[in-house]
């Protein structure tokens, strides 16, 4: 494959004779074997990932510390048990995400709660359950955390803190400037710190700049922000590390933003303590490039300025985030990998003129019957999978030494009205 495509695939993907293989698996035997639209992961890919994060963050941080995976990029049970596995912590920020991971085995007290809104049956559900970390959002949230134990235990949280640093990524996805919807401002975060309600153990701070953050200069100024706010045995310092989508991108350099991250830690949170907890929390990063989406064309057309449209069975049921912001995809014919092509608009089939998943794609004579696969749509395609016009969600395939096998089934049409009364 051209060099610069290949570091937006999985690492175990190769071609052979223009054919793109993942984990040893030919793409277009794939799409026979389980139908299109299908998320097709590389398994030794978000295994190496996982073991990427922890022995970089061993590496360069003597003290305690942990990789928590950011489970909205792919709440998927497999992938949750696979990182389990590997001894990841996780984030949930939701009743839904917690039920995923305690079902798929992670124990309580790796699980870290998140969310700005949650509900008293969540916090509940938290207590319950044993969640080793609840992540306070609010004053008010701590309030009602403190009535639900009720004297009767404490419960380990941290302070989710606004640290009122911009960065340079799309505004959807920035979570960290002033104005945030998440966190804490400073002064508040003071105020509980000085006078937290009964029950709370205040272990510590949390932080989360944004989403698809290249630079580490941004999280420095944030660390600093944070050490600003006193001595504490726990900083959890989020994600939000950038991923490449398009031959464009940086390449993912986990070993330096680890580094990077621990050292303007080390560096902004004086006096250094060697009991000092860092806690990461990777999403996309872990997940984004171990997947690619597979899609058969249905038909090719000229639009009336004369574009080459290229029509496939999913679109914005199976990937929203062009859609919800812009987000660049590369497209490729999987029979015909790396050669020259025509420029063309890879569209879905849905009833919106907004359904567009990759413009000026280069695919060479695409015809339908082709099967069009998409790189690097690991995270957030199936976490915003929807069933616009009726469409049943793809399913989740697995793909490790030349063998494949589906982790999570295709929705079928019953499926669609299966809750109805």
């Amino acid at each position: 494959m051209a060099a610069a495509t290949a570091h937006v695939l999985p690492d175990a993907s190769e071609v052979r004779d223009g054919r793109l293989l993942i984990g040893g698996c030919d793409a277009e035997a794939l799409a026979q074997e389980h139908g299109t639209p299908a998320y097709v992961f590389a398994e030794d890919d978000l295994r190496a990932r996982a073991r990427a994060f922890t022995s970089a963050l061993a590496a360069h941080h003597d003290g305690p510390g942990e990789v928590v995976f950011a489970s909205k990029a792919l709440p998927c049970t497999p992938v949750l048990r696979l990182f389990a596995e590997e001894g990841l912590g996780c984030d949930a920020a939701s009743g839904g995400e917690l039920h995923l991971a305690l079902h798929a085995g992670f124990p309580p007290e790796r699980i870290y709660l998140h969310g700005n809104a949650k509900s008293q049956a969540e916090l509940a559900m938290a207590v319950e359950a044993g969640v080793g970390t609840i992540v306070l959002d609010n004053a008010e949230e701590a309030m009602r955390l403190s009535a639900l134990l009720g004297g009767r235990r404490s419960q380990r949280v941290l302070l989710r803190v606004t640290p009122g640093v911009d960065a340079d990524t799309h505004e959807a996805i920035l979570t960290g400037q002033a104005g945030s919807k998440f966190g804490l401002a400073p002064d508040d975060a003071r105020a509980l710190i000085a006078d937290p309600p009964a029950g709370l153990e205040i272990a510590g701070l949390h932080m989360h700049l944004g989403s698809q953050l290249f630079a580490l200069e941004p999280y420095r100024r944030a660390i600093r922000a944070l050490g600003s706010l006193g001595e504490f045995a726990t900083y959890d310092l989020g994600g939000g590390l950038g991923v490449p989508y398009t031959a464009d991108d940086p390449h993912l350099d986990v070993e330096a933003w680890v580094a990077g991250m621990v050292e303007a830690a080390h560096a902004e949170l004086s006096p250094a303590r060697p009991d000092r907890e860092l806690v990461l929390e990777p999403g996309r990063a872990l997940v984004a490039n171990a997947g690619v989406t597979l899609y058969r064309v249905e038909s090719v057309k000229a639009g009336v300025a004369g574009e080459r449209l290229v029509a496939v069975d999913g679109g914005m049921s199976d990937n929203l985030r062009p859609m919800l912001y812009g987000a660049s995809y590369e497209a490729h014919v999987a029979t015909r990998m790396g050669q020259g092509g025509v420029a063309s608009t890879v569209v879905g089939k849905h009833c919106e003129s907004g359904d567009v998943l990759v413009r000026d794609a280069q695919l060479p004579d695409a015809r339908p019957g082709d099967v069009v696969v998409t790189p690097a749509t690991g995270a957030y395609g199936y976490a915003l999978a929807n069933n616009y016009n009726g469409q049943p969600r793809p399913p989740v395939v697995f793909c490790s030494g030349g063998r494949s096998r589906a982790v999570v089934r295709r929705e079928t049409y019953e499926d669609l009205h299966g809750r109805d009364l």
